[in-house]
């Protein structure tokens, strides 16, 4: 599977970590991230990463700023996403079974590194449900589309 992951100036070694733990698994990750640890704007890194995984680029993602909010809020701006953030692993599992999420966002000043790997893990070892949770997916791309 090939991730996408992004971060700010704030989440640099919060990402490094979890890119170094997925590939570790196997896992592809391409980094879309900055890579210094000086002051940046946390919308470039988060729209390239959610532009990635709605162009088909990569599967899933990861955005990891100060708290995951804003990141997460600029990744929804794109069309086809549905970014969820997490500070927990019950949340990131939930938020791919039930809201069939593209992205998971979490804040490197809220998680430590054992926390942020389980919410990783959760994430991507989930599967979408379907059934009845697809309405309300299929709600939230009308309303994306205009439609309602």
């Amino acid at each position: 599977m090939k991730i996408a992951i992004g971060n700010d100036h704030v989440a640099v070694g919060m990402k490094n970590h979890i890119k170094k733990y997925l590939e570790e698994k196997g896992y592809d990750v391409v980094n879309f991230g900055t890579d210094i640890e000086e002051r940046c704007d946390y919308p470039i890194y988060g729209k390239k990463v959610a532009e990635a995984v709605a162009g088909g680029e990569c599967e899933m993602g990861i955005l990891i700023c100060g708290t995951g909010v804003g990141i997460s809020i600029v990744a929804n701006k794109v069309k086809g996403i549905r970014a969820a953030v997490c500070s927990e692993a019950y949340s990131a599992r939930l938020a791919r079974q039930h809201n069939n999420a593209n992205i998971i966002a979490f804040g490197a000043k809220v998680v430590g590194e054992a926390t942020a790997e389980m919410i990783v893990v959760e994430f991507l070892n989930a599967e979408y449900e379907g059934g009845r949770h697809q309405k309300r997916i299929d709600l939230i791309s009308a309303i994306e589309r205009g439609e309602m």
